[in-house]
Order: structure tokens, then C-alpha cells, then sequence
């Protein structure tokens, strides 16, 4: 059966068309799945008992289960173990700031891009997941807090540059004014360097912001640390930065880990700091 979850509003009209009932529902339903948070068609109370029963045999709702939840005594910062409908697990972070409250989720089980300092590639990449599953692990956050998220940073585990076209459908949902309708601009997706990726999602016109997981300056040092970096040079995904930040307006962020004694002299600082000028790149260090 078809994840309702993962249906856009228009494709949510097409398959209510094919069904037979009016494109309003469509709407109805909508709100039922993506503000409201239900978890089954019996709980959509506006719709009557005939569609109810006849989405229910058409159809699954992804729900998400609350495994464990771990809070910092530091500053209430939360970290989420979810269970997916197949079993597999999946890592969620709600952090406060006073401009709000910030998600980071998870895009994949496991990650097969073999970053070095990264535990979430270990066991490779089990696989994507849906709009649906990465969806869920804001909404289930929401009703845990029963306060608004207002930032979401798809950088949790995978690489969501790897789920292409699942992360951008989700991205387009979330900020969705019929959904929970998070701004655009309070979206940020990592992504370790997929090159040919980076430039189509820039092609996109989106109004997310693009975090590219750097952590050196040279091609040397980051081959060292991340493979992508041996199939993409530091000047090929520069190229794909350039391009991204003159088609989008978009201002990037560079990851950087500090590690000792590997990236961490102030000759790495001054190469990293020649990049972002480039592309007047924000400089996270970690």
C-alpha cells in the first residue's frame, strides 16, 4: 500500500480523484496527517466512516515510535532514538535557542560515504528513508514538547544529498503553508560534497540554506579524512559552492571539526578562511 505520509497536497487531489471523492478532502486529510499528527483514519473525524475505511484499505500512515529520549542536565538539549515501521532505528537532536526550538534529523539508516570521524557510517548504509520517516521525526518531537520547531538541519544520520529526491520532497512538505509551514529559510541541509548533487539542488531555486561538511583546507588533508573527497577535488566542489551561492543568493556554511593535530594549525585556518571568502561562507567549528 501507498505512504499517505509521503503525498504532496496535489498528489493527496490525484489520488482522491482516482478514488472518487472531491479534490477538498484532499485538504482535510492533509491537515489530519501533517498539523494535527494523527496516526490512523479513524481519527480523522470530519471524513466520513465509508473514506475513512476506504483509505485505511488503501493506504499506510507512517508512524514513528518513541524508543528512548537522553536530556542534557547542561541546557535540556534532547536526543531522540526513533523506531522506523521496518525496524530500523534512526537518531533525532532537539536543541533550544532563544530564537527558537531546532531539529536535527536523520535522512538515512546508517551512511556509506565513510566519513572518518562519523559513527554513522560504520555499518554502511541500510537505506533512505521516505519524506514520510524524516517528516515524522519533527512531528513526533512537536508533540513530545508541545512547542512550535521553528529550524530543522537535515544533518543527522546519512547523507541526504544520497536521498536526493526524498529530502527535497520533504523539504517542500515542511514548509508546505498547509502543513506545518517552517520558512524555507530556517531549513539547512548537509551535505559531505556530492558535486553533481550540490549544483542540482541549486537548480532547484530553493531558499534552504546548503552546509558543506569541509573540515580542511586541502585536498590532501580531506582525503584523509572523508573518501568523497578522492572523487571530488577541493576546486571541483568550490566550483559547485560558487555556482550554488550565484543561482540561489544563498549564503553557505562550512562545517569544520577541529581535530588535534590533524587540522587544527593556524595554516589550516587561514586555507579554510580563503574558501569561504569566496562564497562569504559561514565557519561552524565543532
Amino acid at each position: 500500500m501507498k505512504d499517505i505520509k509521503s503525498l504532496t497536497l496535489n498528489e493527496l487531489k490525484e489520488e482522491l480523484s482516482l478514488l472518487g471523492e472531491k479534490p477538498f478532502r484532499a485538504g482535510q486529510i492533509y491537515k489530519w496527517l501533517h498539523v494535527r499528527f494523527v496516526s490512523s483514519c479513524d481519527e480523522m473525524s470530519d471524513l466520513s466512516k465509508s473514506l475513512r475505511e476506504k483509505l485505511a484499505g488503501e493506504y499506510t500512515i507512517t508512524d514513528l515510535k518513541k524508543l528512548e529520549v537522553q536530556i542534557s542536565k547542561d541546557d535540556g538539549t534532547r536526543k531522540y532514538l526513533f523506531e522506523l515501521p521496518d525496524g530500523n532505528t534512526v537518531e533525532s537532536v532537539l536543541m533550544r535557542y532563544h530564537h527558537g526550538n531546532s531539529v536535527c534529523v536523520s535522512s538515512q539508516v546508517g551512511c556509506r560515504m565513510g566519513c572518518t570521524f562519523c559513527a554513522s557510517t560504520i555499518g554502511g548504509c541500510i537505506r533512505s528513508l521516505e519524506p514520510s520517516e524524516i517528516l515524522d521525526q519533527i512531528y513526533k518531537i512537536t508533540d513530545d514538547i508541545n512547542e512550535r520547531v521553528s529550524n530543522v538541519v537535515v544533518m543527522g544520520m546519512g547523507e541526504p544529498m544520497d536521498n536526493f529526491d526524498n529530502v527535497v520532497k520533504f523539504l517542500t512538505m515542511i514548509s508546505d503553508e498547509n502543513g506545518l509551514n517552517i520558512s524555507q529559510r530556517n531549513l539547512t541541509v548537509s551535505t559531505c560534497g556530492l558535486v553533481p548533487e550540490i549544483r542540482k539542488f541549486a537548480d532547484l531555486h530553493l531558499s534552504v540554506t546548503l552546509a558543506i561538511s569541509l573540515h580542511a583546507g586541502t585536498d590532501e588533508k580531506r582525503q584523509r579524512l572523508m573518501p568523497i573527497a578522492k572523487r571530488y577535488s577541493i576546486n571541483e566542489l568550490m566550483d559547485a559552492c560558487v555556482y550554488f551561492f550565484k543561482e540561489t543568493g544563498r549564503r553557505l556554511t562550512f562545517e569544520y571539526a577541529l581535530i588535534a593535530g590533524v587540522n587544527d594549525t593556524p595554516q589550516d585556518a587561514d586555507e579554510i578562511a580563503g574558501l569561504a571568502k569566496r562564497v562569504s561562507a559561514h565557519v561552524n567549528l565543532i
